[in-house]
């Protein structure tokens, strides 16, 4: 997994050489919340993932915002697709290649903090291509526990709006070394 890591910090510096200014990603030294996800990001409840775990009936209609990284992902019924993630921590201070805000890449643990599970419809944009959202993209996800827990025994989360970074789109606090803060 780190020769992977590793490789997502090489494209997000190649990506800054070629002068990725516009992009959907928001790089900057801080998060910065999507238009579309600006009414979620205030919402959410301030709650630890061995809280949700230990008491999930605790938490049952609360918003959380968590992020994870897609580790499996299978196709249901309707249109939807289940996606097993990783949990990751999100650090405040995002990791920069140089001064520019554009080389600034949303930064997460490099350790996951355990398992959870979502189904929901992935949009059309992110559905194709290079950017589409698959197994090693990051995903925030704002959510409600459903009070139930996935085969791996992580919280299951009702999805009421995601965002995503496909991989090199983002970086782990792995790639402190090639990276300013």
């Amino acid at each position: 997994m780190q020769s992977r890591l590793s490789l997502g910090v090489w494209l997000c510096l190649s990506m800054t050489q070629l002068g990725c200014a516009s992009n959907p990603y928001s790089f900057g030294r801080e998060y910065k919340p999507s238009d579309d996800e600006e009414s979620y990001y205030g919402h959410t409840v301030d709650a630890s993932y061995e809280e949700v775990r230990r008491d999930p009936q605790a938490f049952k209609g609360k918003l959380l915002g968590w992020f994870g990284v897609v580790n499996k992902m299978a196709p249901q019924a309707g249109g939807a697709t289940r996606f097993s993630l990783d949990l990751r921590f999100h650090q405040p201070r995002h990791l920069c290649s140089d001064e520019f805000e554009s080389s600034c890449r949303v930064t997460i643990s490099d350790r996951d903090g355990g398992p959870f599970s979502t189904a929901f419809i992935v949009r059309g944009v992110d559905r194709e291509g290079a950017e589409r959202l698959n197994v090693g993209s990051l995903v925030k996800i704002y959510g409600t526990p459903t009070g139930d827990f996935d085969d791996r025994g992580g919280p299951i989360l009702n999805t009421e709006f995601y965002r995503q970074w496909p991989s090199g789109a983002y970086v782990t606090t792995i790639g402190k070394s090639a990276m300013r803060r």
